[in-house]
């Protein structure tokens, strides 16, 4: 058993396909059209065959509610791991990425918090290595 696909829910599709690649750096895994909609999934560039996160539609009534509601919680839908996450914050908000929280040291991991603009927000983590 392995995870195939992910699902991230978006406002909107192509702006999500934007931020996803032109910010995040991810590229496009599947980009079909289906309707009104398209199954469009990203994947990391250094992992082509990995894990794909699929840009979701939030057709579903139930979908809006929630993630409204963890947005205003300030509750990321999500967590992407990053070498250096002060280095990756300083990169995004130079692409002008909006953050929630800045970057924070808890011990073993540090953290930052950025909007994604299509309705949610997004966790970024480093884990420090365990003690020799």
């Amino acid at each position: 058993m392995k995870i195939q696909t992910f699902s991230v829910f978006v406002d909107d599709q192509q702006r999500a396909l934007e931020f996803y690649t032109e910010k995040l750096g991810f590229q496009v895994a599947a980009d079909l059209p289906l309707g009104e909609h398209r199954w469009l999934t990203v994947v990391d560039p250094a992992v082509p065959d990995g894990t794909q996160i699929s840009l979701e539609p939030k057709d579903h009534p139930a979908v809006t509610p929630f993630t409204d509601a963890l947005a205003e919680d300030g509750i990321p839908f999500c967590m992407f791991g990053v070498d250096d996450v002060q280095a990756e914050y300083e990169r995004l908000t130079g692409l002008g990425v909006t953050f929630t929280q800045p970057p924070m040291n808890h011990g073993p991991v540090t953290t930052a918090v950025l909007d994604d603009t299509v309705g949610n927000l997004v966790q970024i983590a480093a884990f420090a290595p365990p003690a020799a």
